[in-house]
């Protein structure tokens, strides 16, 4: 097979999976597109949003259509880092421990309610996801090579939470903020769940087997989408984006003032990758102005700190994004 039908047919096939998983996560086409460009940039997603959103629903649906294995883990005030991790079990028949692997070794985690479990929890959930292994005493453990958390928060509950430092944050891919759907799209969910009621879930789990895509497609598309063309101008667009968010005063003296803290280098890596996942499922094989704008949101919400002006003054992080997009010059 050539290099431009292997090209075109793992576009297709992606394509086709985003068509499918929109078809049942009615109402959160941006959610669905954002969890396949995690996915295919080999980073982690932060969703944002109130209960019965879909969330749940939208990473199990990717974790049926994926092949790997899924896991969800449920983060309480009690839960400790061996939960996560896995630990060292004894073996009395012969003396030895023998390591237990813990549920993080799956291919797809969900963390639902990241901010309920403690700060070691958080910690020992974080470096997993940074450093793609698990270390317990002297022994380290390699993750699997397709690993995407997708860790969730409720914006409305702070009773008995652990917000996570803006250092760890830093960590994820992006961060999505979900809301409500629209009206027809709520009357459309309330007949596929009637639907899906009906066929029973042993039908729905046979239609995601049927789809299941292999890893290795996953690895060959990711493969692929590096060799996306993005122009130099287009690369210094994406500098001076996140260089603006730590110099904000030299754009704007007002927009100098809201912010504390700018996006790390992290956030012009993710802006490249996220961009170049994005042209690449639409169609195309370079990256536009308009891909970078449209990502930059989810990339950098998460990453600036706002000044106390600026939280007193009700400003909010997306005012600053969408400012600081209107001030750099477009190449």
């Amino acid at each position: 097979m050539s290099a431009s039908l292997m090209q075109s047919s793992l576009h297709d096939t992606f394509t086709q999976l985003q068509h499918n998983l929109q078809a049942s996560i009615l109402g959160q086409p941006q959610l669905v597109e954002r969890l396949l460009i995690a996915l295919l940039s080999d980073g982690h997603l932060l969703v944002e949003g109130l209960p019965g959103l879909a969330k749940t629903r939208a990473v199990k649906a990717l974790g049926d259509r994926i092949e790997g294995e899924f896991h969800r883990i449920q983060f309480t005030p009690d839960l400790l880092p061996s939960d996560v991790t896995g630990t060292d079990v004894f073996r009395p028949e012969d003396h030895s421990f023998v390591f237990q692997q813990g549920p993080i070794f799956h291919n797809l985690v969900l963390v639902d309610e990241v901010n309920r479990a403690p700060a070691k929890v958080q910690s020992a959930l974080l470096e997993a996801m940074a450093e793609r292994q698990v270390t317990i005493g002297r022994q380290t453990y390699p993750l699997p090579d397709l690993f995407l958390v997708m860790a969730t928060q409720n914006p409305i509950e702070q009773e008995g939470t652990y917000p996570l430092p803006e250092a760890q944050l830093d960590r994820f891919l992006m961060k999505v903020t979900v809301g409500y759907p629209p009206r027809e799209d709520e009357q459309r969910i309330l007949r596929l769940a009637r639907q899906e009621a009906r066929d029973g879930t042993e039908r729905i789990a046979q239609v995601s087997s049927n789809e299941c895509i292999p890893a290795q497609a996953v690895l060959e598309a990711r493969q692929e989408i590096l060799n996306q063309h993005l122009a130099e101008p287009l690369e210094g667009y994406i500098v001076e984006l996140v260089q603006a968010t730590r110099a904000p005063g030299r754009y704007d003296s007002e927009l100098g003032g809201w912010l504390n803290w700018g996006a790390s280098p992290r956030a012009t890596l993710a802006l490249d990758r996220c961009a170049r996942v994005q042209a690449w499922l639409q169609g195309r094989d370079f990256v536009t102005p308009e891909d970078i704008q449209d990502i930059a949101p989810d990339v950098l919400r998460h990453r600036l700190l706002l000044s106390y002006e600026a939280e007193s003054s009700g400003i909010t992080v997306e005012t600053v994004i969408q400012r600081l997009l209107s001030l750099v010059a477009v190449p």
